[in-house]
C-alpha cells in the first residue's frame, strides 16, 4: 500500500468503464450483468452502466470475514498500521496469515463495501443481496435470482436513466451519509449523475450533511463490520431508518414499484449495528465537505472516523509536495504533536490520479499520531483511514488552487464541526503569492496517466473525463 502504483486506482474506474462501454457496443449487447466486488472496479462497472444505457445489472462478490488474531477481530487495515508500531516479521507475518480468512471485500466501510451497498441505493444491485457474505451460500443463490430477474429487465427494456433519477441519487447521498461510508463514493456519485446528465454538486452533500447523522456503527465508525451489518438487516433496514428522510416515491430497481412500497414489507428494527435516526451512532453525518481559503471549491472528511480531540485543530503547516516525502519525514520524527501536514500535487491531475494516502497516514495510525495531528490534501484516502485527514481539497494544487499558495509554518485551521477549513493568512498575501505561482512540470508524460491528465476535472466534479471543448 502506498506504492506510486496508486496512481492507476482512481484511473482505473474509467478504464473499467471504457472497457465495458468497447466490449459492449461492439457486440450489440442488448443488456448487461456484471460481476464486481472491489473500489474501483465496481465504481468503474456502475459508471459504464450508466453511459451505455441499456439495461444493466451488479453481482456484487460479497463481503469477506473479519479475521481474529490473539482473539482480537482484526481486518486488513489494522496490519497496515501494524507496520508502524513496532510489531516485529513474525509478529506481523502471523497477523498477515489471519487478517483476510475468506474471499470478499475487506469487512469495514472501506469504498468497496460503500460502493457495493449503494448499488442498491442506486438500483443496479438486487435489493437485500449486496452485503451477503462471500462466504455464505446465499451468495450462490442471489446470483441465480439475480440472473434470472437481468432477463426480466432487459425484456423490459428498463434503463439506468429510467432507474437512477435525480431523487434516486439524492437517496444514495442520504445512504452514505448515514453509514459513513467511503469518501471516495462522493466522486462515483458526482460521476454517475455526469453521465446521465443529472445537476448533482457537493452542495446536494452539504445539505444532506445538515441532516442526516451518522446511525452505523460499522468500523471505523464503530466496532462492527460489513458482516455484521448485513445480518443486522443491512442496506434495506438503513433505508427503513431513512423512511421519513429519503424520496420514498423513488423508482427501485423492479421498475413499478417505489422505495416506500419496497420498505413497506420491511420491519424497522434499529440494533447495535444498524441505529436509529432518533439515537445514531454520532450526532453528526458521515461525510462533511469542508469549505475556506483553502478548499474554495470543496473538500472532504469523515467526521465519524475523527478523534473528538483533534476534530478542531490549529498548527503550523508542514508542506510536502507527495506522498512519499510527507512519509519519510514522518518516520524521520519530524511531525510532532500540534502539527497539520500539507500534502499537495497529489489530486487529479497532479499526481496525476488523486493518489490514496496510504504511506503517509498508515504510518500516523501506526505511530499514535493520528489524534494528535492533522493533514490536508487534494489526494483521496483509503475507506480504511482514520483521523483528522481532510481530502480532494479542490481547486487542486496542480490547477492553482490555493493549497498550492500554502507555505511551511503557516497556521491552518481544520474546524470540522463548523465545516471550514482555512490559512491564517491576508487576502493581500495570499493575491501575492499567486502572483508568483508557477505551474509544476508534470510528474508523468508519457502513456495513459498523461492523457488522463489532460481531460480529467477536478474532485468536486467527480473526477469525470471531459475533451476540451465540453469544459
Amino acid at each position: 500500500n502506498g506504492a506510486d502504483e496508486m496512481k492507476y486506482e482512481q484511473v482505473g474506474r474509467d478504464i473499467v468503464a471504457m472497457s465495458i462501454e468497447f466490449v459492449s457496443r461492439i457486440h450489440n449487447f442488448d443488456a448487461i450483468c456484471c460481476v464486481a466486488s472491489c473500489d474501483l472496479i465496481i465504481a468503474g462497472c456502475y459508471l459504464a452502466a450508466c453511459r451505455l444505457d441499456i439495461p444493466a445489472l451488479v453481482v456484487t462478490g460479497g463481503s469477506m470475514q473479519a479475521g481474529n488474531y490473539c482473539g482480537k477481530t482484526v481486518v486488513e487495515a489494522d496490519l497496515d498500521a501494524a507496520r508502524f508500531s513496532g510489531a516485529s516479521e513474525a509478529e506481523l507475518f502471523e497477523m498477515e496469515e489471519s487478517v483476510c480468512p475468506s474471499f470478499g471485500a475487506c469487512p469495514s466501510m472501506g469504498t468497496a463495501n460503500t460502493m457495493q451497498m449503494l448499488g442498491e441505493v442506486l438500483n443496479l444491485v438486487m435489493p437485500g443481496t449486496s452485503t451477503i457474505p462471500a462466504s455464505d451460500n446465499a451468495r450462490l443463490r442471489a446470483a441465480r435470482t439475480a440472473g434470472k430477474y437481468m432477463v426480466q429487465l432487459a425484456r423490459s427494456g428498463k434503463t439506468p436513466k429510467d432507474l437512477i433519477t435525480k431523487d434516486v441519487l439524492e437517496n444514495a447521498i442520504m445512504f452514505d451519509m448515514a453509514v459513513a461510508g467511503s469518501t471516495n463514493a462522493v466522486l462515483h456519485i458526482l460521476a454517475y449523475a455526469y453521465e446521465l446528465g443529472i445537476k448533482l454538486t457537493l452542495a446536494d452533500f452539504e445539505k444532506y450533511a445538515k441532516e442526516i447523522y451518522c446511525i452505523n456503527a460499522v468500523i471505523p465508525s464503530g466496532p462492527y463490520t460489513v458482516v455484521d451489518f448485513h445480518y443486522a438487516g443491512g442496506v434495506k433496514q438503513v433505508m427503513k431508518q431513512l423512511a421519513g428522510k429519503i424520496h420514498t416515491d423513488a423508482p427501485t430497481i423492479y421498475g413499478d414499484t417505489t422505495w416506500g412500497e419496497l420498505l413497506d414489507s420491511v420491519k424497522s428494527a434499529p440494533n447495535k449495528v444498524i441505529h436509529s435516526l432518533e439515537d445514531p451512532v454520532a450526532k453528526e453525518p458521515g461525510l462533511k465537505i469542508m469549505r475556506g481559503n483553502i478548499s474554495p471549491a470543496g473538500a472532504i472528511v469523515r467526521p465519524t472516523a475523527v478523534y473528538e480531540e483533534v476534530k478542531y485543530i490549529k498548527g503550523a503547516a508542514k508542506v510536502y509536495e507527495c506522498d512519499q516525502d510527507a512519509y519519510r519525514a514522518i518516520m524521520a520524527g519530524e511531525i510532532v504533536a500540534g502539527d497539520i501536514l500539507v500534502i499537495r500535487y497529489e489530486g487529479c491531475k497532479g499526481a496525476p490520479g488523486m493518489k490514496e494516502l496510504m504511506l503517509s497516514i498508515d504510518a500516523l495510525i501506526g505511530l499514535g499520531l493520528d489524534k494528535k495531528v492533522g493533514l490536508i490534501t487534494d489526494a483521496r484516502f483509503s475507506g480504511f483511514n482514520y483521523g483528522a485527514i481532510v481530502g480532494h481539497v479542490s481547486p487542486e494544487a496542480a490547477v492553482g488552487g490555493p493549497i498550492a499558495l500554502v507555505e511551511e509554518g503557516d497556521i491552518i485551521k481544520i474546524n470540522i464541526p463548523e465545516m471550514t477549513l482555512n490559512v491564517d493568512v491576508s487576502d493581500e498575501e495570499m493575491a501575492a503569492r499567486r502572483a508568483k505561482w508557477q505551474p509544476r512540470e508534470p510528474k508523468v508524460t508519457t502513456g495513459y496517466l498523461k492523457r488522463y491528465s489532460a481531460l480529467v476535472t477536478s474532485g468536486n466534479r467527480g473526477a469525470v473525463l471531459e475533451v476540451p471543448e465540453e469544459k
